[in-house]
């Protein structure tokens, strides 16, 4: 069936107008200013947005598809992730990986996960690791688990700046970075390290260390969570002009006392003028959020949720930040990271992952891969073991 989208006022990320779309076989075939016209023998849906905003779908590059947690015992570990939980928060590609439980979770299952959200209707893929070195791989090394897993496009979420993490010396992280980095060029993927930064006192200077001490692009070092202190976010602005890419979380209200939230990081960077090509926002979905007093002592537990992705958005447009400023964080920069060059943007030939949003700025429609998953706020497609 043809999907025939008339009247959407687009922005792919940059604001085209009001444009005309036709989806087929889950791409975009179409894109322009005219209705096309179509042979009547041909199984054609008809949606007219009557003048509503369409947007690229979400790409959410930090997920705990499989679950996170278990700091606080085995009954704390968070369930794997449904698919309504990504489609209804926007999202239509999403990167999972491992956290502190790189144990009792491994590459394997992630995998397995990742195939079962692409069966479903949305793209995936992941990291093999997790937060401790040595890495947890499949193929017994993380160049080969880039190389030989398809899903696989780095290397993450790797712990530094954290009392749970396993200490990593800057030798073992440039070893790291340059398996990753070779992998990537082997593959054309990403071939980056997705760093998982805590609020330790040594912030960022580990990747500082790292850039001064070695011949790897600045690209291949890739911070998230870098809101999570203001102290730590000043560092991550500062990294982003050495040319690495910093992804900030989209931490719940209550959550960033210490830190700001992903809307406030974004308004203080434009403000900055830093480059935003440089910054992506991410989720932490399914992803334990403890508070830990000074010993290590486990204070409260909360878990995020992919939802955080469209909350966030709201708020960077209610704050009247540019729609043409804000939408590439979570799309096309993303995908030019990622190296996922049919995602994250609107024009003929790139996936058909698409956001309708209502004049609040909320998400009535969702397409993934030119399916309607949400529709006039109703979700359509649900995984096979949700109600």
């Amino acid at each position: 069936m043809f999907e025939l989208i008339i009247n959407a006022d687009v922005y792919g990320p940059k604001s085209l107008g009001i444009q005309n779309l036709l989806v087929c076989a889950g791409k975009i075939v179409y894109l322009g200013e005219r209705v096309p016209q179509l042979d009547e023998s041909l199984s054609v849906q008809v949606t007219d947005l009557d003048g509503a905003r369409l947007i690229p779908g979400f790409i959410d590059a930090h997920a705990h598809i499989t679950g996170g947690g278990g700091e606080a015992g085995p009954s704390t570990r968070v369930p794997p992730l449904p698919l309504s939980q990504f489609t209804r928060a926007g999202v239509t590609s999403v990167v999972g990986l491992l956290g502190t439980d790189d144990l009792t979770r491994n590459t394997q299952t992630l995998l397995t996960q990742v195939m079962g959200l692409r069966e479903e209707g949305i793209s995936a893929w992941c990291y093999t690791g997790g937060y401790h070195l040595p890495a947890t791989t499949l193929t017994q090394s993380v160049r080969s688990d880039i190389v030989n897993l398809e899903p696989v496009i780095g290397v993450g979420e790797v712990a530094i700046s954290d009392h749970r993490s396993s200490q990593p010396t800057r030798d073992e992280i440039l070893r790291l970075a340059s398996e990753a980095h070779v992998a990537g060029l082997m593959t054309g993927k990403a071939g980056i390290v997705h760093f998982h930064l805590g609020d330790g006192e040594r912030g960022l200077s580990m990747i500082r260390e790292c850039l001064e001490q070695c011949e790897i692009p600045a690209r291949v070092f890739n911070p998230t969570h870098v809101n999570r202190n203001k102290a730590l976010f000043e560092q991550a602005c500062e990294l982003t002009t050495r040319g690495c890419t910093v992804d900030l979380t989209a931490f719940p209200a209550d959550n960033v006392e210490s830190g700001w939230s992903a809307e406030a990081a974004v308004a203080r960077y434009i403000d900055k003028g830093g480059d935003l090509q440089k910054l992506t926002i991410s989720s932490d979905g399914g992803g334990c959020m403890p508070s830990f007093d000074a010993q290590g002592e486990l204070l409260k537990m909360e878990f995020a949720h992919s939802s955080a992705m469209a909350i966030t958005f709201k708020a960077m447009l209610d704050m009247n930040l540019a729609m043409e400023k804000i939408l590439p964080l979570m799309t096309s920069n993303v995908a030019d990271l990622l190296r996922f060059h049919r995602k994250g943007r609107i024009d003929t030939g790139f996936d058909a992952d698409l956001l309708v949003l209502d004049g609040h700025h909320g998400i009535q429609g969702v397409m993934a891969n030119g399916v309607w998953h949400v529709k006039q706020g109703q979700q359509l497609v649900k995984g096979l073991f949700e109600e």
